[in-house]
């Protein structure tokens, strides 16, 4: 059984465990997982679903709630094989994970935000986010990754 201390770990010791949990899931599910060598595009890795497509995943992790986001420079929401997926860790239990197509945002709402930063004095880079609360914790749902992977993979 894994440590489900996630306090801890460290930020980048967290994101790491996310990214090889990610992988690991995928590869549960019999999907092919290729490991990029450099992540500046903002792909963790690649995955090849049930019908010879590859697509790139992104991940990102949070421990309990909070916001998260990715820069809109590495995460093109036009892109029809670009998925993001998302490790929630609460403290003593396993992550949630949810696996979100970039096309999420494409009609931003309270849990999936569009960000500009365009006004007078805003200076950070424009940024995809999600709000997690308990509150639209259920709007994750439809994505939790069980349901999700599906499409990439044939049940036999």
């Amino acid at each position: 059984m894994p440590n489900t201390n996630w306090s801890q770990l460290n930020p980048l010791q967290l994101g790491r465990y996310a990214e090889y949990f990610a992988k690991m899931e995928f590869a549960s599910y019999g999907s092919e997982v290729y490991t990029t060598e450099v992540d500046d595009h903002g792909v963790d890795f690649v995955v090849k679903d049930k019908n010879g497509r590859f697509c790139e995943i992104q991940v990102i992790s949070l421990r309990e709630k909070g916001y998260i986001f990715t820069p809109k420079s590495k995460f093109d929401i036009t892109n029809k094989n670009l998925y993001l997926t998302v490790l929630i860790f609460k403290e003593g239990k396993m992550p949630d994970i949810f696996l979100i197509p970039a096309e999420a945002w494409a009609v931003p709402n309270e849990v999936f935000v569009d960000r500009n930063y365009d006004k007078p004095g805003q200076t950070s880079k424009p940024e995809y986010g999600i709000n997690i609360s308990q509150r639209n914790y259920s709007i994750l749902e439809i994505f939790k990754f069980e349901d999700s992977i599906i499409d990439f993979v044939e049940i036999q």
